[in-house]
């Protein structure tokens, strides 16, 4: 399997992605992704070049966007002070479920992160899927907090706000990486 950068033809096969991941997270009992993503958003994370897949022949097997950024309210300043890339929508087709895909994603991230020369590959998950929680805990995250106050966009509840962190480091997941090298910090 070998790690790209998505392109705009990937567009309605990551909305899709999207969607069946909804899917399979609702029949597990969690309301988390129940809205459709819009699809212009995705599409300029795509053009900014933080969206890869994973593909697998003709097959492709997942997704992660791994941006500089932090979403707005979630990290404090003095965390932000502290060069870090943010894991967002880590996705990975049912077909290869149970195969590490997810967590092989994770290492490369983290393994980005490292040659980026960040501190920290970190991350926000559903505030109330407690199974997602527990996975990023047994891929050797740390808890950070939890946010649950809304962000200054909406002002409601924060449904994503469960921030957990693991430091960057190399790691062999075992991906051919065709990405281009990360920009350094």
């Amino acid at each position: 399997m070998k790690i790209t950068l998505a392109s705009p033809d990937d567009l309605q096969l990551l909305l899709n992605f999207r969607e069946e991941a909804a899917s399979w997270i609702s029949e597990l009992g969690s309301d988390q992704w129940s809205r459709p993503y819009p699809a212009d958003r995705l599409l300029a994370t795509i053009e900014a070049g933080t969206v890869f897949m994973v593909r697998d022949g003709k097959k492709t097997a997942g997704t992660i966007t791994l941006t500089p950024e932090a979403e707005e309210g979630l990290w404090s300043a003095d965390e932000l002070e502290d060069p870090s890339l943010f894991v967002n929508k880590l996705t990975v087709s049912r077909e290869y479920a149970g195969l590490n895909v997810g967590g092989r994603l994770l290492d490369w991230a983290g393994d980005r992160a490292y040659k980026a020369s960040a501190k920290w590959v970190r991350l926000d998950a559903w505030t109330t899927n407690t199974a997602l929680q527990n996975y990023y805990l047994r891929q050797g995250f740390e808890h950070v907090r939890t946010v649950r106050q809304g962000s200054a966009v909406n002002g409601g509840p924060r449904v994503s706000g469960w921030l957990a962190q693991r430091s960057a480091r190399l790691a062999d997941h075992g991906f051919a990486d065709e990405a281009p090298s990360p920009q350094p910090f």
